[in-house]
């Protein structure tokens, strides 16, 4: 019985591996498993001596080309906020007081002394001989004598630092520009500090740094390009306005370039700092043309035959989107201007690999 169970498996076993050799001949004879041979399709350039941007790239913070720490002449109590932080303000607008009664009767008494002092003077000068408020006959050396005497010129200085006294209370713009750093309220007592800050944004000086191999790429008047690292589609044009030429302790340069205000640039805002110099004349092709081969930097060019053929190449200079190159003299390679070099589909080419070109 046992055999007989035995040679009904085996007999279903047979059965399916016909079926599934059956189902395998059957999807080889429509074809579906069949492999058909690659098709390098690939994008090309006409290498033409073309101007290329040499980058340099490093990172800065903004400031203000022109801001102001405003204080009190005065301490005291403030009696009235003009402004708010954030605001605009033209130039001699009062941002704030302080309240200083004791001052006013200062400069009240001080009108008051310098009144008397007048009558005096102009007594001891009649007393002298000369008319009455009229000082413009009377001899320098004599007129100077009554106003000692008189204490006509103790009078006038009281007088005029009273005045400075009060013009300390009121806090004006110097300039136009935009409030920033109030932490005081009303009826608070102000002090020696800054009451705020200034800033004039309608320009910034953007402040970076640079290694002490890159200081010859640099010169007073090369643009820049500043893009926000809060937001880094968009970008502002500048230039160098100022290059320290001394190395720092990390073998650094500080640099400054000024670039125009913008409502979307700040104060103390972190930026990306792009300097770019043009140099003419190269021969320049995207990064993507650039593969490694042995460990080298290769470009394909496409022939005629529509062949790709594998040429050594070295990098001479780079930026975020391009490189520059020229031919591995050392390798006997040759590149010239005119030739057509494959720019996309190149990653698994090789030397006399065939290529179409695809579709523009």
């Amino acid at each position: 019985m046992k055999t007989l169970h035995a040679l009904i498996a085996f007999a279903a076993i047979g059965l399916a591996l016909s079926c599934v050799n059956a189902e395998r001949k059957a999807a080889d004879d429509d074809g579906k498993l069949q492999q058909t041979p690659e098709v390098n399709e690939v994008e090309v350039i006409t290498l033409a001596s073309t101007d290329f941007a040499r980058q340099l790239v490093s990172n800065g913070k903004l400031g203000a080309a022109s801001r102001a720490s405003l204080t009190f002449g005065s301490t005291g109590t403030l009696s009235s906020i003009n402004v708010r932080n954030g605001q605009y303000v033209s130039a001699g607008t009062v941002i704030a007081t302080v309240g200083r009664p004791d001052l006013q009767l200062a400069l009240e008494s001080a009108e008051i002394a310098l009144e008397k002092a007048e009558y005096d003077l102009f007594d001891y000068l009649v007393g002298q001989g000369y008319p009455a408020r009229d000082t413009m006959n009377v001899p320098p050396d004599i007129l100077s004598m009554a106003k000692m005497r008189s204490n006509y010129t103790s009078a006038r200085n009281t007088l005029r630092r009273a005045h400075h006294d009060i013009e300390g209370t009121v806090l004006k713009a110097p300039f136009r520009g935009r409030v920033a750093d109030i932490k005081l309220g009303l009826h608070e007592q102000s002090g020696t500090a800054p009451f705020c800050t200034l800033i004039d944004d309608s320009s910034f000086n953007v402040d970076f740094t640079v290694l002490e191999s890159e200081y010859f790429f640099l010169s007073v008047g090369l643009p820049v390009r500043i893009i926000p690292y809060a937001d880094g589609s968009i970008s502002f044009s500048g230039k160098i306005v100022d290059i320290n030429p001394t190395v720092d302790g990390n073998g650094q340069v500080s640099v400054r370039a000024r670039v125009s205000g913008n409502t979307k640039l700040v104060d103390g805002m972190n930026v990306k700092v792009v300097v770019e110099q043009t140099v003419p004349g190269q021969m320049v092709v995207p990064r993507s043309a650039v593969v490694i081969r042995d460990n080298l930097d290769v470009v394909f060019t496409y022939t005629d035959d529509g062949k790709a053929h594998w040429t050594y190449v070295k990098i001479l200079m780079s930026n975020g989107e391009s490189h520059v190159i020229e031919a591995d003299k050392d390798r006997n390679d040759v590149l010239d201007f005119g030739d057509r070099v494959i720019i996309s589909g190149n990653l698994n080419l090789a030397d006399g690999s065939t290529v179409v070109l695809k579709e523009q």
